[in-house]
């Protein structure tokens, strides 16, 4: 981790995380076991000024880029899983909306002072019927133009952080504009209710429940954002918070095999298992996946970051998201190998890891996607190639 560690605001902002590690990860199988949200862990974020990190200077914020957002939540993650998905949510969004600017002077003033004062924002936009946004269905909710305000009708599933967020950036069909539209709605609206759906084996506490709106009246200027782009046609490089999440989870189920394999000595050995050639071959094989998922997350956030080659990016982010991923897994999995029957005992934090990690292959973009879109930009290319 200490190669990808670029500069002085870094080591400082990673000193002040792990200041949190113990009491995060004790409370970690806690959150866990009874799948509550992990509210305290967030307002000691909020707290030491981690939820306006991503916000720009100029707003009042710290102005922390991806790299710096990548390396964070890489950390967090190893600490709780669910704490570090929930806010890396909140630490993209406000990311996203203050590089891209599609709002107007006056929205981008009011909601960086929203988050300077604390506030939590997340968008709203997966549902039951169309799946993530990313695939490019039309939302069912819907946003009818009543004289000088908006009715909102729908619900929203996976609307992670929903228990502690001041803000929901919902998206909505505007049937006479023939387009999507994002909300700005808060959270005390007549209408607005939480529905605690929220009940997997991964990532339990992350409150990713269901956001119901009925009849939600807001005045006209509530229309933050409208979405005029086809499905993924904008580069996102905020999103990379999400592989982030995974490769945490993978660095911590690999610390902890690597504690194990030299500590436990069974006695049909002198010494403890890490002196064993297998259990050497599953460590130098952990250890080769971190190497190759980091390097290529932190050099594709860095890239990202780099205005003058982020243009030159085209299929790298969500390739990111895809190899990380996946190398989160096998490193668990190598991990439970490593440590044995011991890992599934209920006790033991590997069998969470694995619960978890595997939750990366359900966040956008999915696998079949990344890799379709890989495939048909080689097609392309040479394609340009003999046309040339």
């Amino acid at each position: 981790m200490n190669l990808f560690i670029r500069n002085e605001t870094q080591k400082e902002w990673l000193r002040r995380l792990n200041e949190k590690q113990t009491v995060f990860k004790n409370k970690a199988d806690r959150i866990d076991e009874l799948a509550i949200f992990p509210t305290e862990n967030v307002l000691e974020l909020i707290d030491m000024g981690y939820t306006r990190s991503t916000l720009s200077k100029t707003y009042g914020g710290e102005g922390l880029k991806i790299y710096d957002m990548v390396l964070l939540q890489e950390t967090l993650a190893s600490f709780d899983a669910s704490t570090a998905l929930s806010i890396g949510w909140h630490l993209s969004v406000v990311g996203e909306i203050f590089e891209k600017k599609h709002w107007t002077t006056s929205d981008l003033d009011f909601i960086a002072g929203e988050v300077v004062k604390g506030a939590l924002i997340n968008r709203a936009a997966s549902e039951a019927q169309t799946g993530s946004p990313t695939r490019g269905g039309r939302p069912e909710t819907k946003a009818v133009k009543k004289g000088e305000h908006w009715i909102i009708s729908g619900r929203k599933i996976f609307t992670t952080l929903s228990p502690v967020l001041t803000y929901f950036l919902v998206s909505a069909w505007i049937e006479e504009q023939q387009t999507i539209g994002y909300f700005l709605l808060h959270k005390d609206l007549e209408g607005l209710q939480i529905e605690e759906t929220w009940d997997t084996i991964s990532l339990r506490g992350t409150g990713s429940h269901d956001l119901v709106l009925e009849q939600v009246v807001v005045n006209h200027n509530k229309l933050v954002e409208l979405n005029n782009l086809p499905s993924g046609k904008e580069l996102n490089g905020w999103l990379l918070h999400i592989p982030a999440c995974y490769l945490g989870i993978a660095q911590a189920a690999r610390d902890y095999a690597l504690q194990f394999a030299n500590q436990y000595s069974p006695n049909s050995i002198s010494g403890p298992i890490s002196q064993l050639s297998n259990v050497q071959h599953l460590i130098g094989e952990m250890d080769l996946e971190l190497m190759k998922a980091r390097h290529f997350l932190y050099s594709v956030a860095e890239a990202y970051d780099d205005v003058t080659r982020r243009d030159y990016l085209s299929t790298e982010l969500g390739a990111a998201k895809h190899a990380v991923t996946n190398s989160a897994i096998t490193i668990v999995d190598k991990a439970m190998r490593l440590v044995g029957i011991k890992s599934l005992h209920r006790n033991n934090p590997l069998q969470r890891y694995y619960r978890d990690v595997r939750a990366g292959l359900h966040n956008p973009p999915m696998d079949n996607v990344t890799l379709q879109k890989i495939a048909l930009a080689a097609i392309e290319q040479e394609k340009a190639k003999v046309a040339t």
